[in-house]
């Protein structure tokens, strides 16, 4: 099974890009903190509540039900968009066994500026920022993952879209040009 793996921060637009694209190569759309949900009945933040490890104990096992489905479906041509979690790439058991997939992996790039914006707006919603940014400065400590992190996606992609002020159809699109 090849795979299209969505990476890229927080708030990056990944799950919506997947799911503008997965009807393009009639497919099915995988969302990693979904797929964590189901296997273990908690959010990803209430998994990172418990402890930043039992959190990403659970990703890892989540991201090796994809590597053991992408082992028995081995021949099969149908693909399947993932999108993975924002901190994926700070999860070195995780990290490894998506590279291991046959899969092509995507970085949507966006500043950390606009990546901010978005998620304070997401505050509103939910009340809360991520425990990740409950610190003295929150937004500090965004830049700073953020710039690390984007080193790190930008070195493990197959691809880099950027993700600046476009739309999800339009992200989709352009990686659907790439992989058709």
């Amino acid at each position: 099974m090849k795979s299209i793996i969505l990476t890229g921060p927080k708030a990056s637009g990944k799950t919506s890009a997947g799911k503008s694209l997965a009807p393009l190569y009639k497919c099915r759309f995988i969302d990693l903190d979904e797929l964590i949900f189901q296997r273990t009945g908690k959010t990803p933040r209430q998994l990172y509540i418990d402890g930043s490890a039992v959190f990403q104990n659970a990703e890892a096992d989540a991201v090796q039900s994809l590597a053991s489905a992408d082992s028995a479906d081995a021949g099969k041509e149908p693909i399947q968009i993932v999108s993975a979690g924002g901190g994926i790439i700070d999860n070195p058991e995780a990290a490894a066994t998506l590279k291991k997939l046959d899969a092509v992996i995507v970085y949507l790039s966006i500043s950390a500026d606009s990546a901010w914006n978005r998620i304070n707006a997401s505050v509103t919603k939910t009340g809360e920022l991520p425990p990740f940014l409950q610190t003295d400065n929150p937004r500090e400590t965004h830049r700073i993952l953020h710039e690390r992190r984007a080193a790190a996606y930008l070195q493990a992609a197959d691809l880099s879209v950027d993700a600046e002020g476009k739309t999800p159809d339009e992200i989709a699109s352009e990686i659907f040009k790439h992989y058709v």
